[in-house]
């Protein structure tokens, strides 16, 4: 059985491989962190221990000898073999996985797009797979792993848990309310087109009215597509739309809509945001991911 003493230092093996790969010693040493002196330090105690010479000194560049390219090809595979034996050895600890979430457009643009770096370098070992849909994602299927849904948290078959409350109040660009066209009381409101995104199950004006004893009668909002399109309309003048704080909150902040009646807003503590998910225990990474939207939650409360 041949001695462990008969290989060559590790080290030395290390600067002939990257140096014959590149064909560079100043490109191996810059992939290996050393100076090129060292790298030629290397080479030649390899080989002096070898007794011949693995490349030919030109004036600008390094070629292999013959020798030297038979034994890069053995040397070279065997790095091979440690590099694959390393990575696979590795996969359990550092393999990413996959979180299919299912939300409406207007949260993830809005709202979950521009946090979404402070997401990936916090958790480098999820990779979210964001599903829109102005639909409900079938959770307890597994059409998705999660969804974020917004309402008063009563589904049928799933798991809701609140992130974030919304606030509500009535918007419009500010040209639309100027002057006498002021409105002064929530009933007011009725004489401007009222907008609002398309729902299974709508309940944002009827719980606003409500909340504010006025009679909406005969009013029909003007259904669009999701919310994303009412907060163009509503910027493009076009009516009256109920403010989802969370996700307005630039335009808010720039002037770009302005609250039509700042005084009539709609704080209900179970109309909001919801972490849905199938009934039982939640896996790691959604559980990570619900752990860190409450936090940015809280975060955007404290900022304001």
């Amino acid at each position: 059985m041949r001695s462990a003493r008969s290989l060559p230092a590790l080290v030395s093996l290390r600067a002939f491989e990257a140096a014959a790969r590149r064909m560079s010693f100043s490109l191996a040493a810059q992939e290996l962190f050393v100076t090129q002196s060292a790298i030629s330090h290397h080479i030649q105690r390899l080989e002096a221990e070898l007794g011949l010479a693995l490349f030919e000194r030109r004036t600008r560049a390094v070629a292999l000898t013959a020798a030297g390219q038979a034994y890069y090809d053995r040397v070279h595979a065997a790095f091979e073999l440690l590099r694959l034996g390393t990575d696979e050895i590795r996969a359990p600890e550092t393999a990413r996985q996959t979180l299919r979430v299912g939300l409406l457009a207007s949260f993830a643009t809005r709202w979950l797009a521009p946090r979404l770096a402070a997401f990936a370098a916090a958790h480098p070992d999820i990779d979210l797979q964001l599903q829109p849909d102005i639909g409900l994602a079938d959770v307890a299927g597994g059409e998705v792993d999660v969804a974020i849904r917004y309402g008063r948290g009563v589904w049928p078959g799933v798991r809701a848990r609140l992130i974030m409350a919304e606030r509500l109040s009535v918007v419009c660009a500010p040209a639309l309310i100027a002057g006498r066209k002021r409105p002064r009381t929530p009933q007011d409101l009725l004489r401007f087109p009222l907008l609002a995104s398309h729902a299974r199950h709508p309940f944002e004006w009827d719980a606003w009215a409500r909340h504010h004893g006025v009679d909406l009668g005969g009013v029909q909002p003007v259904r669009l597509h999701d919310y994303n399109i009412v907060v163009e309309a509503a910027l493009a003048g076009q009516g009256m739309a109920m403010g989802r704080h969370r996700l307005i909150g630039a335009q808010l902040a720039s002037g770009a809509l302005v609250e039509a009646l700042p005084d009539a807003a709609l704080e209900a503590p179970r109309i909001g945001w919801w972490f849905v998910t199938p009934r039982g225990t939640l896996g790691a990474a959604a559980q990570r991911f619900h752990d860190w939207l409450l936090h940015e939650a809280q975060t955007q409360d404290d900022t304001h």
